[in-house]
């Protein structure tokens, strides 16, 4: 396999053999498959791979970080007589980072802020949907970061923190001018070809990443909050059935 790209380089493609009509490249064709559909890039040496899911991993330190969760949302939403929404996000997120655990078989998470839409939804979060998620925190070293939707502490277990320090890169839910930084927050988005796509930014500095949870809005990527934050170079990498690099729009 190649060596990942700085920064904001090709998708790294697999150098395993396809050929063939057998049970075997039949297995080699699904890997390359899950291959492709990743970005590979770095962030102060630190090897990083932008997943399709909107799910960052960190394969040196078995990490796989997601942001802005929003459990609960449809049911902060009836609750402040708001938009009614199926009351199926939750399960539909839960999902997901099922699929990714099992995927990268990380032994830490970070979830980087507003895991769950407001104090009352992490506290009202439905039993067999709370077992769940108990059931996937278990056996692993589970992070939460505050977010400015939940910054109390949640009687779920793992650990609490304001933000983290992980040579060489630090971790908080809203970006900072800091450098090698990964945050949130802003759920970022992009459109191409008439569609709208989650995204993460990526520039030499730092890494914004997209909502993970279902039913969550997003802020375009040229609106001049991200366009500020970011440097001239940044892409947006775009998620869907596979990742797709494209210079961050900027209006």
């Amino acid at each position: 396999m190649p060596p990942p790209g700085r920064c904001c380089g090709p998708p790294v493609w697999s150098e395993g053999r396809t050929g063939g009509s057998g049970p075997e490249a039949l297995d080699g064709r699904a890997r390359l498959r899950q291959i492709t559909a990743m970005h590979r890039f770095t962030l102060a040496d630190a090897a990083l791979i932008a997943r399709p899911s909107g799910a960052l991993h960190w394969p040196a330190e078995s990490l796989l970080v997601v942001s802005d969760l929003h459990f609960g949302k449809s049911e902060r939403l009836a609750r402040r007589g708001g938009t009614l929404l199926p009351p199926y996000e939750t399960r539909a997120t839960l999902e997901r980072l099922a699929a990714e655990l099992e995927a990268t078989a990380a032994r830490r998470v970070l979830c980087l802020g507003d895991s769950f839409d407001d104090l009352a939804a992490a506290e009202g979060l439905d039993e067999a949907d709370r077992l769940w998620l108990l059931r996937l925190m278990a056996g692993r070293d589970w992070l939460w970061i505050e977010g400015n939707h939940d910054a109390g502490p949640l009687d779920l277990g793992g650990s609490h923190l304001a933000e983290l320090r992980l040579p060489p890169l630090s971790f908080r839910h809203i970006a900072t001018a800091e450098a090698s930084e990964i945050s949130g927050h802003y759920h970022p988005k992009a459109t191409l070809a008439g569609r709208s796509h989650r995204c993460f930014l990526i520039d030499g500095a730092r890494v914004i990443l997209p909502a993970f949870g279902a039913y969550t809005g997003g802020l375009a990527a040229s609106d001049p909050a991200l366009v500020r934050l970011m440097q001239p170079d940044a892409r947006a990498v775009l998620c869907g059935a596979h990742c797709r690099v494209i210079p961050m729009p900027r209006g």
